[in-house]
């Protein structure tokens, strides 16, 4: 592979053929072929299928949701997860498009930007529900009013969005260059981990304090509701923080985790 660099750093691919591209900066100018697509910021062509598949699962999720939001009477909660869902699916078509070209920054840009933050929408919906399932329960076996909780999940799911969006921004219109765009991300996506870890000890001890009437009123519905918002949370969870160790090297061929797509697709896509 015939990669050299300029003495601005600008880095250079020699086509066999004798053409010169630059692979990666502002003035790149790669594309597949004739650029190997191990110079690009990923070192893979996303997986086609899958993007695809995520997009068609993520359209029939929007379906249900809008279904059962209307049939319930749960527009916020519909409405959030909606958000979520077409950030998710504008991500994945950023993927396609770099499966077309993996330099392609309108691609790079909607991948870690949307891809990103989508997440942060299904937590937001997620935070919700301990209120209203405080209140359903029994608000006197909280620790804390309802809307506690409320209030300090979602200012924190704010704050998580605000941080992932703007590190996000930075690190496409640097073509991944700017670290302050990286550690920004980052700060983001470790509050984001730090707040689900949080929620997660406020419902072990709401449901250590309302035990009593777990065991004796509940519907056996109303149990497999709770353990699939459990899982919920645990995958995003699980997500988030495998988007930490993504990113801790940043934007860099050296990254062994960012160019890692089966590990994307199991913990991101999955």
């Amino acid at each position: 592979m015939n990669v050299t660099w300029l003495p601005d750093l600008t880095p250079l691919y020699t086509a066999p053929n004798g053409q010169v591209f630059v692979w990666a900066g502002p003035l790149l100018n790669c594309t597949l072929p004739p650029c190997p697509v191990e110079l690009s910021v990923y070192g893979y062509r996303a997986s086609l299928p899958f993007s695809g598949l995520l997009i068609a699962l993520y359209g029939l999720c929007a379906i249900a949701q809008i279904y059962l939001g209307l049939k319930h009477k749960r527009r916020g909660f519909m409405t959030t997860m909606l958000i979520g869902i077409f950030t998710e699916m504008l991500g994945y078509g950023g993927r396609i498009i770099m499966w077309q070209n993996p330099w392609n920054q309108t691609g790079f840009t909607m991948q870690i930007v949307l891809i990103t933050i989508g997440p942060v929408f299904f937590s937001a919906a997620v935070y919700v529900m301990l209120s209203r399932i405080i209140k359903y329960i029994s608000p006197k076996a909280s620790r804390f009013p309802g809307r506690y909780y409320y209030n300090t999940f979602i200012t924190c799911d704010l704050v998580a969005l605000v941080l992932q969006a703007v590190g996000g921004g930075l690190s496409s219109t640097s073509h991944g260059t700017s670290q302050a765009g990286v550690d920004i991300a980052l700060a983001g996506l470790s509050f984001q981990v730090a707040t689900l870890v949080l929620y997660i000890v406020a419902c072990a001890d709401y449901a250590f304090r309302s035990r009593h009437v777990w065991r004796q009123s509940l519907t056996t519905r109303f149990k497999v509701f709770v353990g699939f918002l459990g899982l919920a949370t645990l995958f995003i969870l699980a997500r988030c923080s495998y988007r930490v160790y993504e990113l801790n090297e940043g934007y860099t061929h050296s990254n062994a985790g960012l160019r890692d797509q089966p590990l994307f697709i199991a913990l991101e896509g999955v």
